[in-house]
């Protein structure tokens, strides 16, 4: 089975045709095919390409399944014995895809 590691939003995945793997928010609309060009390594079986940073040819496409929101993820400041507290809350905007091919 052949598997990739894509560079996509600043972080590294390791994927595989038919994952389901959610990635920072793409632009593009649930339904868009989209295709990764960063991809850092493709192996298959015993056989392993290390890109430098990339390999060349290399590519895996998607398919967009939907737009969320991830959990909220709260951060508390507090000082003590000042009467400083500060509550922040933050959702990350993320994108399901499945992949669908690896190219290369």
């Amino acid at each position: 089975m052949a598997y990739a590691v894509i560079k996509t939003g600043g972080k590294q995945y390791r994927v595989a045709e038919g994952d389901t793997i959610t990635i920072e928010k793409l632009p593009e609309q649930p339904g868009t095919k989209v295709t990764f060009t960063e991809v850092l390594l493709v192996g298959e079986g015993e056989s392993v390409r290390v890109g430098r940073p990339h390999v060349q040819g290399a590519s895996v496409t998607g398919e967009i399944l939907e737009q969320f929101k991830g959990d909220k993820v709260v951060a508390f400041k507090f000082k003590r014995r000042k009467g400083y507290h500060r509550t922040v809350g933050h959702r990350q905007q993320l994108t399901k895809v499945k992949i669908s091919g690896i190219n290369g």
